[in-house]
């Protein structure tokens, strides 16, 4: 069967740093760092996305390319008869998971986006408003199923026509609509403590949270330890850079993350809400800073599309994962394939959309169904695809054979010994030492 590529450099910069920026910018960034104190998560972060984030990211971009594979197929090429082949297995199960949940809380900023253009009328208990949403189950359910029947749309159509052809008009627009409304958060009277709060960093708010959350982070913005970038890899031509490509996607990737805080945090200080407010954030608070703000509805809808799209071109790459996987390996038909796979992965995804209404009852470690979903993969699969990712190009492929490969026809960046080093020895161990803690610590309370 003969495999799609991209048809030109930009058409994949922007399909992968599609995949990297999405809800993980939009909506978990700003609530992870508004509770992990803010310019000091922030400072983390950037570490552990330049130590952490692109030596896995460069080494699965290689993985992907150099073999032309889905996640499982390109361990089995490049070890076979072994069972490195299960750590690509782990990647296509961790896309699987985190669609399904994923898609729910896209819903969530579909119905929003539709909120905000009936009005975000002052005096509106935005917490009962969030609240009734999510403990309907009616409501979600219906939008959930719209999230995932666009996402199965896209990658039915193909790498070329489906994929690239969305992303080149969604990812503009999606810039676009940031930059709007960071103007408006930093023209809003008050907006400097907002500043202060993200750029001044208070090292006393430092703990072992912090660092899991950065690396968590890191792994679930830049889709990393989920198959994608293998994925997303696999379809670049070999007249391709790839240390200058992943550059490119980290850049984009991190730019917009960082740039959401921008958005966000001047205007939530604006009216002296709490940026603290974890997950609530995007869906209690901001809508409360939206019905203050002249044409507050104008700018809610804004950013509630930008939310969309930004899920939009990551949940495809999260389908492509599984799609590209039973297609590769089974020669199943695309089209076909994705939307039974689809259907399935809708269905996984509602017991957590449930888990606020029928299934409220359900606790995991005191975490409710979507909470225990997110934490099964951000802080198991991810970190743990990334580490075994690391230790395979480390300590089995050859870090010489990595190197040769993401070099070349590179005209910017070239990787090496420092390279190297932190993919054998520094990636594995602070990825495992991290995790460790951290189960250790939810296990105990």
């Amino acid at each position: 069967m003969q495999r799609e590529n991209w048809t030109s450099k930009l058409g994949f910069i922007l399909a992968a740093s599609g995949s990297a920026i999405g809800l993980g910018n939009i909506w978990r960034f700003p609530f992870v760092a508004g509770t992990n104190g803010g310019a000091i998560f922030l400072f983390i972060y950037l570490v552990a996305i330049i130590f952490i984030g692109y030596p896995v990211l460069i080494s699965e971009m290689t993985i992907g390319r150099k073999t032309e594979r889905n996640p499982v197929g390109a361990f089995k090429k490049l070890a076979p008869d072994t069972p490195w082949w299960l750590v690509g297995a782990l990647g296509v199960i961790a896309g699987f998971v985190i669609l399904s949940y994923y898609s729910v809380v896209a819903g969530w900023g579909l119905f929003y986006m539709l909120e905000s253009v009936t009005g975000l009328a002052p005096g509106t208990d935005f917490a009962d408003l969030f609240v009734g949403h999510i403990s309907s189950t009616y409501s979600p359910l219906f939008w959930h199923f719209v999230f995932m029947f666009l996402t199965v749309s896209v990658i039915g159509a193909g790498v070329v026509n489906g994929i690239q052809r969305v992303v080149k008009v969604l990812m503009p627009i999606l810039f676009v609509l940031l930059v709007v409304l960071i103007f408006r958060s930093l023209t809003l009277e008050g907006a400097g403590a907002g500043l202060e709060f993200y750029l001044s960093p208070d090292f006393s708010q430092i703990s072992l949270q912090t660092f899991n959350d950065a690396i968590s982070q890191a792994f679930f913005t830049l889709s990393l330890g989920m198959g994608a970038m293998i994925t997303y890899g696999s379809y670049l031509s070999q007249d391709e850079s790839i240390t200058d490509s992943a550059g490119y996607v980290l850049g984009f990737d991190t730019g917009i993350a960082v740039l959401s805080g921008f958005a966000i945090f001047p205007a939530v200080f604006a009216f002296g809400l709490d940026p603290a407010a974890g997950p609530g954030l995007t869906f209690i608070t901001l809508p409360a800073v939206f019905s203050q703000m002249p044409l507050g509805g104008f700018f809610g809808f804004l950013f509630f599309a930008l939310l969309s799209i930004a899920a939009l071109t990551s949940a495809i790459s999260l389908l492509e994962v599984v799609v590209a996987y039973l297609v590769d390996e089974f020669e199943y038909p695309r089209k076909k394939t994705s939307y039974i796979i689809g259907f399935i992965i809708f269905l996984v995804g509602i017991p957590p959309l449930l888990g606020y209404s029928a299934l409220s009852d359900f606790s995991f470690l005191g975490m409710d169904v979507l909470d225990t979903y997110d934490w099964i993969a951000n802080f198991i699969l991810l970190p743990t695809g990334g580490m075994l990712t690391a230790i395979f190009i480390g300590h089995y492929w050859g870090t010489d054979k990595a190197v040769e490969e993401a070099n070349r026809n590179s005209m910017k960046v070239k990787v090496g010994n420092i390279y190297s080093l932190l993919i054998k020895y520094v990636v594995p161990v602070a990825i495992f030492v991290i995790m460790a803690l951290t189960i250790y610590q939810t296990v105990t309370g």
